[in-house]
């Protein structure tokens, strides 16, 4: 009984070793074809890159971006490296199929070792057709064929801060009710850059949207009240360790910028360069306010109370004005004026306006 169970455990053994060794036979065979199907599928991808180089560099010399002679050498020199990438492909997928077929399939993995110094299994994926051909190489082909040479736009995010004051009509910035040092604004929002001409980056135009919130802090212990349809300052019954209007807007500044910049070239892309030059802009803004609100901190009877009032303060809903900043790189000294009073109906206008300095990244 007991040679029986082990005469059938050696044949299922035996059974399973011949599958699995049939099996890995299969598979480096089914691979060895697949190398050969993309080595035939070599010279096909080459040319069909070298095409596009080619057509790319066309269009260069069709724009007059670069002279007949350049072109002609940039032609050979992208004839001369497809050749050279069949010559060296086909190369290594013939070793591949030699390792394959000398070894049975049975390749060892080579192991790698990364930054931080862990030994791991070096993996090499490439997703396949039904007819062979790669997914990974033709999207990576499409994203070359899509670098744009010539990049017109760019984009920055943007904030700004410094001080806030009200000019009231009639009077002059020394005789204003808010604290000069107190009141401050700030702005951040997202801008992009167009060159207005096709061969100069000397005038650009600068556009696309900010959140500003304008703050005023009263002096004389006031505050803000609305009578009989009017903002006025008034004595708060209290004594105030902090009063302050912020209106926040939502707007949309649009800026003719001119100024120097650095033209670097190559064979495939041509960028243009802000970097430590000199930059004015000057333009207008419009938009919404999207909010208004009052804070007050004060003592009352021995207890440190804080409100926050969330009204309309007869501000306007629109908001437009003025804006300008000159400097070097990405610190511009800045300014904005609001053409639109502060307050709706006022009997006496104030607009708002800012002086600081502005920030892009």
């Amino acid at each position: 009984m007991r040679i029986s169970t082990i005469y059938l455990v050696v044949l299922f053994v035996s059974f399973a070793v011949q599958n699995i060794s049939a099996q890995e036979n299969k598979d480096y065979q089914q691979k060895a074809e697949q190398l050969k199907k993309r080595k035939e599928r070599i010279s096909e991808q080459e040319k069909e890159a070298l095409k596009i180089e080619v057509e790319e560099i066309n269009k260069r010399y069709e724009k007059n971006q670069i002279s007949y002679e350049e072109s002609k050498v940039l032609k050979e020199s992208a004839a001369k490296k497809r050749a050279l990438n069949i010559e060296n492909r086909i190369t290594i997928i013939e070793n591949e199929i030699l390792l394959l077929e000398r070894n049975n399939g049975d390749v060892l993995s080579v192991e790698a070792m990364d930054s931080t110094g862990i030994s791991a299994l070096e993996i090499n994926i490439d997703l396949k057709r039904a007819d062979g051909s790669s997914i990974l190489w033709e999207k990576s082909r499409r994203l070359n064929k899509e670098l744009k040479y010539d990049r017109r736009t760019y984009s920055d995010f943007v904030m700004a801060i410094g001080l806030n004051n009200g000019l009231i009509d009639g009077q002059s910035i020394n005789d204003s009710p808010y604290k000069i040092g107190g009141s401050r604004f700030f702005e951040m929002g997202w801008s992009w850059r167009t060159r207005v001409f096709e061969n100069t980056n000397f005038i650009r135009l600068n556009y696309g949207f900010s959140f500003q919130f304008n703050g005023l802090k009263p002096k004389d212990n006031q505050y803000f009240a609305v009578e009989n349809g009017q903002v006025e300052l008034q004595e708060f019954e209290y004594d105030l360790r902090k009063s302050k209007l912020r209106r926040d807007n939502l707007v949309f500044p649009v800026h003719l910028e001119f100024g120097p910049s650095k033209l670097h070239k190559t064979d495939k892309t041509m960028r243009y360069s802000l970097t430590n030059q000199f930059r004015l802009g000057i333009g207008a803004y419009g938009g919404f306010n999207i909010g208004t609100r009052q804070k007050l901190k004060y003592d009352r009877n021995g207890d440190k109370v804080e409100d926050k009032l969330k009204r309309g303060y007869n501000t306007n809903d629109l908001v437009y004005g003025l804006s300008a900043y000159l400097g070097f790189d990405g610190v511009l000294l800045y300014a904005k004026y609001d053409l639109n009073p502060i307050f709706k109906n006022a009997l006496i206008e104030q607009n708002n306006i800012s002086l600081g300095f502005r920030f892009d990244f």
